[in-house]
């Protein structure tokens, strides 16, 4: 089976120290893991560099089979990786509403398809998410998990193969945290995408991946599903 994201021996450095080194990873289609760890330690450098807004120092990183980083080389640009992320601070666009920002996700990822299929996918996504009511709701108009929700909308609206998600869940109280695991859940389940997700606390790591990497500064982490 083709590895949904793949990183051989990848090594960083960061402001003359060494970041992390050696670090070397393999998530299958569908599968899901955790990275854990101190603040400091890289974790959210590891996500952008499989994302390619970051460029390692040394190392290689595979996607969908295809090399996308070869050392310091930025091979495949972040836009053409088929990747979702989803951002510690969510970064959503105050000036769109979630249905306009699902439509120029759409319209970038896919400018040949025709105007009635994107609606048709931004109306399942919505759906998907729970938010099949709020598509015209600007960011401020949305509750913490609304937006959160929003988050994971435009992340997935093109169905990349692989979500990235930086910490999501930090800024959410426990309750709000309990029910956005199990969305994630019926989302993986729906669209059948792998997760790469970063977190500082092992019992959610535990609760949303089928394995927990720990990384440590200046340490070698390896790992294979």
């Amino acid at each position: 089976m083709t590895s949904a994201v793949r990183l051989d021996a990848i090594r960083k450095m960061y402001g003359g120290r060494e970041l992390f080194r050696d670090v070397t990873l393999d998530v299958a289609a569908g599968g899901s893991v955790a990275l854990v760890g101190a603040s400091g330690v890289g974790k959210t450098t590891l996500l952008r560099i499989i994302a390619g807004l970051e460029r390692p120092d040394a190392g290689d990183v595979w996607i969908a089979g295809r090399r996308v980083t070869q050392g310091e080389s930025i091979l495949v640009p972040p836009h053409q990786r088929g990747i979702g992320f989803v951002f510690q601070d969510l970064a959503l666009w105050p000036h769109m509403t979630v249905a306009q920002s699902l439509t120029f996700v759409l319209r970038s990822a896919a400018p040949a398809v025709t105007g009635v299929e994107h609606q048709r996918v931004i109306d399942e996504t919505l759906r998907l998410v729970h938010m099949d009511r709020l598509g015209d709701r600007y960011p401020h108009q949305l509750s913490g998990g609304e937006q959160q929700r929003a988050a994971f909308a435009r992340a997935l609206v093109h169905r990349p193969p692989l979500l990235l998600l930086d910490e999501p869940f930090s800024s959410l109280d426990v309750a709000l945290r309990q029910q956005m695991r199990a969305t994630l859940g019926e989302l993986r389940s729906a669209i059948g995408f792998a997760t790469v997700f970063v977190t500082h606390d092992r019992d959610e790591a535990s609760a949303v991946a089928a394995r927990t990497i720990a990384l440590t500064v200046g340490g070698a982490s390896r790992a294979d599903s």
